[in-house]
């Protein structure tokens, strides 16, 4: 059993300019002004919508995020509307191949442990599951009926999609809380996501904290 840490990566090659660019464009059909832009307007354009909270125009450009978590949090991501998804399958992937070393991987919970000894039952518990699923899959079972005894922490990849405007009401949620604090896994991920975001992304994710909560 692999014991590994929860990731992000971002896999959109768009700049940001590109990205304004194609937001600007969009919002100028509105107004037919067009002839307004230059290779710089596009910055001040979108920081004036952004600054009126007017979202609408951002829905016309969108990032994709390969997240690493754990199968609980990727329930929390595919809550998240209007969006596209691919999630590994635990229907066809057979853990008990070589191509996945033979074993299952686990999301490392083990921060988040109150009590020392809490990390020991977790481990068992965890090792319990993988031994059970190898021998549903001696047994004859197929993958997508094993895998009814794996753990919730069992590592899921996941890319998610969203438009601008649905990634700054994702942030709200689970980097910022806006509704309520959000999961500590997911935090592990969002936070620093957010802060990747506002470093390159400085137009658009700058001044999210300050508009939004």
């Amino acid at each position: 059993m692999k014991i590994i840490k929860e990731s992000f990566e971002l896999l959109t090659q768009e700049t940001e300019i590109d990205i304004l660019k194609k937001i600007e464009y969009a919002g100028r059909i509105c107004y037919k002004s067009e002839d307004k832009i230059t290779d710089e307007s596009a910055i001040k354009f979108c920081q004036t919508l952004f600054d009126r909270k007017h979202f609408a125009m951002f829905e016309h450009a969108s990032l994709s995020v390969k997240f690493v978590v754990d199968r609980g949090v990727s329930h929390e991501l595919v809550r998240h509307r209007i969006a596209a998804y691919a999630q590994e399958s635990t229907r066809y992937c057979n853990y008990s191949k070589d191509k996945f070393g033979n074993e299952i991987s686990v999301i490392d919970v083990s921060q988040h442990f109150k009590n020392p000894e809490s990390f020991n039952v977790w481990f068992d518990a965890c090792k319990s599951c993988e031994t059970a699923y190898f021998k549903l899959i001696e047994l004859g079972e197929t993958p997508q009926i094993a895998r009814a005894v794996l753990p919730t922490c069992l590592k899921t990849e996941i890319v998610c999609t969203y438009n601008i405007r649905e990634f700054i009401h994702f942030m709200n949620l689970r980097a910022l809380g806006a509704t309520g604090a959000p999961h500590p896994q997911m935090l592990e991920v969002t936070v620093p996501l957010l802060d990747y975001f506002c470093e390159i992304y400085p137009n658009i994710f700058g001044k999210l904290k300050d508009l939004i909560q």
